[in-house]
């Protein structure tokens, strides 16, 4: 039976739809169908950067209503597409835990949550087989730039992993200095901060560029719409990338 998932995201499919369409495509090609929940929105990470705690928990407790009865049927994971939703849900658990309604059902959650990279990289076997490696003599690998977001690298501790998906998928990732270092994004921090945040932005897009790649790859909606403000290159979402080869194959 086809393994049955949720995908979370509010802001992607408005700002960046490419992301979950692609994700959808990628997982459909694993065997692995997607159960949308419409009623699910903002993951609450938004609020919290704010300091609007109460606001972030009240998104929360609606996530988890609408997740609920997909959990009840028994999904294997909770999707996110974007690096910093999943590192706040992954402490849904945390946050609701003084919640006697909703501690036990968040702790669950948590556990079911997991970032895009972590369910394809689990099949990363399966991946290679659908889109095996091109010899370089037939078609020279595209040049791609990849900006880990601190919530991917730092806050879900996943740290080469995806770069090493695309190498293997014939991409050819360029190198890139301070690739610990924030971008600027930051959630909320480049409205907040702008000044700080720009000289953030024009130090990383100088560190993606050096490598002259021909496209920049992320992992996180904000990164990729703060990153494509500062360059003509495009931004993508790596599972877009993942997605081509995919496809060409």
């Amino acid at each position: 039976a086809r393994r049955m998932l949720v995908l979370e995201g509010c802001v992607q499919p408005i700002l960046t739809p490419a992301t979950n369409a692609a994700a959808a495509r990628v997982l459909d090609r694993l065997g692995i169908s997607l159960a949308p929940a419409s009623a699910a929105g903002c993951c609450g990470a938004v609020s919290f950067h704010l300091n609007a705690q109460g606001e972030a928990l009240d998104f929360m407790r609606r996530n988890i209503d609408a997740w609920w009865p997909h959990v009840e049927k028994g999904v294997e994971a909770i999707v996110t597409t974007a690096s910093g939703c999943g590192t706040l849900v992954k402490d849904y658990g945390l946050h609701l835990a003084g919640d006697s309604r909703y501690a036990q059902k968040a702790a669950h959650v948590s556990e079911l949550a997991k970032d895009i990279s972590e369910v394809v990289l689990a099949e990363k076997e399966r991946v290679l087989k659908l889109a095996p490696p091109r010899p370089a003599l037939l078609a020279p690998p595209a040049r791609i730039a990849f900006h880990a977001p601190c919530s991917l690298q730092h806050g879900l501790k996943i740290r080469g992993e995806v770069e090493n998906l695309l190498s293997a998928l014939s991409y050819g990732l360029t190198p890139v200095r301070d690739a610990h270092l924030c971008c600027g994004s930051a959630g909320t921090y480049s409205i907040l901060q702008p000044e700080l945040a720009q000289r953030l932005l024009e130090n990383k897009i100088a560190a993606l560029i050096a490598g002259e790649p021909h496209e920049i790859a992320t992992a996180n909606v904000g990164c990729q719409s703060h990153l494509q403000s500062a360059t003509a290159r495009p931004v993508r979402h790596w599972i877009e990338l993942v997605d081509d080869r995919l496809s060409d194959s």
